[in-house]
């Protein structure tokens, strides 16, 4: 009989101890939510059960899983981070000198947009190309920005942007650009587009969001980590946001530097090799992603249907599925992102991640995916239905309440006892259950705190110091608690349009410093501060004890409208910052990507195409723009039957007759796609033909 070799026990002693790990967390986290249910149970056998109490019961319990779930994740990241583990395996790939060679392979940096301001894309993209530049290894990278814009005037901005960027760097030729002509399918189609048309000529791919910003050498070793797991499929960099002047961008932008460094060494832990991927700043292995990732349209109409929103966990889950491995590699340093920097615009994106995960209910069955990624849909969809049932559950602990208040206490409430049930023993009980719970949701916190607080003072600075780094998490931690419930509140309006068949319009992101009026905040969060005012009347009419156990949920409807207003200020988060509060690394000491991207929105402010303007003005007026929009136009294919042209000769009379304004924009991109049309409106307001362009074709 063969001896198994030193590495095929390696190997069991690995799946072993991933395998106990993972016993490991599942059993705390089902003992912690069975201990918490029990007490629950026993308080809600008071006075005797009904059919309210066990409603209450059950949605607790369901509630308690996911938040328990965090609280294992957070709490064995902290241990693992004090350990010094939790790499994987990754981190040796990463302690290897690189030098280009011919053998090194060839990787696409891919840039979705749709209807983004280029000025921020572009900053981002050079000062990643630059940096990528100082490595040594740009030659075995090429730059795809894939534009999905439907927004005429932002189509020609982003082309003048890509000119002017190709001018401005060594090595032009590295640099792409194309506007699709349908969006169909949105980023997915999108993706699936460039793998279809460019995709052989490439091993990976590196996909960025229109905000994203990365290192080169982070570019780089995410070669190299693909290179040396050769059964990687995907590999996740986490991105840290930055660049945040807000109040409310700043606090987010802080909690995310502050607290995941623990979660997602706890996600590790569980997870595997059979990780999520974030839509951006990953690695992808192109063949199999083309073979094996390719999405579903759900059948039915949107929201439920159509195509998936949410396509990086299912991409994830499929990759895995094909028995290739998706990592998230904590390691890696110098992925950057950006938050949205007001509560209304953080809800405009929830709102579409919303619909996205939602989807996923009807992808929970697909055969085949690993437990580890569908448990990831589980808890992405839980994220959303959590809200409504939160809310539910605390409506009908209300009425339960009440009726309480107005029943008489009941002693003895199963009959004859040698021992009476006192109300004071009731409400202790209750306590120490709302603060086991409210541990749940606090502990991370602390223990992150914790694990900042036990380095060295140094490694702390970043941070504005210890004292400062305290203050900042007290401060974030009440500021959250008061965001919660109007969150609650927004999320199960979503859910509910969602399941009632109300459909989103998909635009771009506010990636900017808008600044929330007190007009705006009014007429978006008018119902939850009403919801506020009747339920505080009512509490304290009628349950009044209930009421300062509701306090903290009643003080966040109450006061959304000022909140909203206040956190959206960049007044407000200058002065956080001058004071210390909500200090991040990145801003203690900035890398050089970010002191040349910031320098980079400085200067592209500045150029002709950051300024908005009329589209089919700019091509027809300037001959530069022309030539140029022109030259772009080799992508496309115009269909050049009958009925389209009377229609183009139709908007080109209007327009002749009525100038560019008669014009809708998409009547206007309309126009902007074929070449003719362009030609034909130069002729006639000049009375002269246009100088010729070459066009490939």
């Amino acid at each position: 009989m063969s001896t198994p070799s030193l590495k095929n026990v390696r190997q069991w002693m690995v799946l072993f101890r991933n395998a106990a790990g993972k016993l490991l967390f599942v059993a705390l986290s089902a003992c912690t939510v069975a201990a918490i249910g029990r007490g629950t149970f026993v308080m809600a056998e008071t006075n005797g059960l009904n059919p309210l109490k066990m409603a209450i019961f059950i949605l607790l319990l369901v509630l308690l899983t996911p938040i328990t779930l965090s609280f294992w994740t957070a709490t064995i990241g902290f241990a693992i981070r004090c350990w010094g583990g939790g790499s994987l395996g990754l981190k040796p790939a990463l302690t290897e000198s690189a030098h280009p060679d011919a053998n090194w392979p060839r990787t696409a940096v891919v840039v979705p947009v749709y209807n983004e301001d280029p000025v921020g894309v572009f900053a981002g993209l050079k000062a990643t190309f630059e940096s990528l530049e100082k490595t040594g290894f740009l030659p075995f990278f090429e730059f795809f920005i894939l534009s999905d814009t439907t927004d005429a005037d932002v189509w020609v901005r982003e082309e003048m942007a890509f000119v002017d960027l190709r001018k401005s760097v060594s090595e032009p030729e590295r640099i792409f650009y194309r506007n699709r002509l349908d969006n169909v399918d949105r980023k997915t189609g999108n993706i699936a587009d460039f793998c279809a048309s460019w995709g052989g000529r490439y091993r990976y791919m590196i996909v960025f969001d229109a905000d994203s910003i990365m290192t080169g050498g982070c570019l780089v070793d995410l070669v190299r980590l693909m290179e040396r797991h050769p059964r990687a499929g995907i590999i996740q960099a986490p991105p840290l946001p930055v660049n945040r002047h807000t109040f409310f961008g700043r606090m987010r932008q802080f909690a995310a530097h502050a607290y995941s460094s623990i979660f997602i060494t706890g996600l590790n832990f569980w997870q595997g090799n059979a990780a999520n991927y974030w839509g951006h700043n990953a690695i992808i292995r192109i063949e199999p992603f083309i073979e094996h990732c390719r999405l579903p349209r759900l059948s039915g109409q949107e929201p439920m249907g159509g195509s998936i929103l949410s396509h990086d966990f299912v991409e994830a889950a499929f990759m895995r599925r094909a028995g290739w491995k998706v990592y998230l590699a904590t390691e890696l340093r110098g992925s950057y992102e950006e938050v949205p920097p007001s509560l209304i615009s953080y809800a405009a994106r929830d709102r579409r991640w919303c619909q996205g995960n939602m989807q996923h209910i009807r992808l929970l069955f697909t055969r085949g995916l690993h437990p580890v990624n569908r448990l990831h849909l589980i808890l992405g969809i839980m994220g959303y239905l959590a809200a409504p049932l939160w809310m539910l559950m605390l409506f009908l602990s209300t009425i339960e309440s009440i009726r309480e208040t107005i029943e008489p206490h009941r002693y003895f409430p199963s009959g004859p006892a040698l021992h009476p049930v006192w109300r004071i023993g009731q409400e202790k009980q209750a306590i120490l259950l709302f603060l086991a719970v409210m541990g749940l949701l606090i502990v991370p916190k602390a223990l992150s705190l914790l694990l900042h607080l036990r380095r060295h003072e140094e490694e702390g600075a970043g941070f504005g110091g210890r004292g400062k780094f305290a203050l900042s998490v007290l401060v974030e931690t009440v500021a959250a608690t008061l965001l919660a419930p109007v969150l609650a509140f927004l999320q199960s309006h979503f859910v509910i349009g969602i399941l009632l068949g109300k459909n989103i319009k998909w635009d771009a992101q506010d990636r900017g410093e808008a600044q929330t009026t007190i007009g705006e905040a009014v007429r978006r969060f008018w119902p939850s501060t009403l919801l506020g005012v009747v339920w505080t009347v009512l509490l304290l009419e009628e349950a009044p004890k209930l009421f300062w156990w509701f306090s903290p949920v009643l003080a966040g409807f109450l006061l959304t409208i000022p909140i909203s207003v206040w956190s959206s200020r960049v007044s407000l988060g200058e002065w956080a910052r001058k004071a210390g509060l909500f200090l991040t690394p990145e801003e203690a000491d900035p890398p050089p990507i970010l002191l040349s991207w910031e320098s980079g929105l400085e200067l592209a402010s500045t150029r002709p195409w950051a300024k908005a303007g009329d589209a089919l003005e700019r091509v027809l007026g300037d001959p530069a723009v022309r030539a140029l929009h022109l030259s772009l136009l080799s992508t496309t294919t115009q269909t050049k039957d009958e009925l389209r042209r009377n229609y183009l000769e139709g908007l080109e009379l209007r327009c002749r007759h009525k100038g560019t304004a008669a014009l809708e924009p998409r009547e206007k991109r309309e126009l902007l796609l074929d070449d003719e049309m362009i030609r034909s409106l130069v002729t006639n307001a000049n009375g002269t033909t246009p100088s010729k362009v070459l066009v490939a074709r």
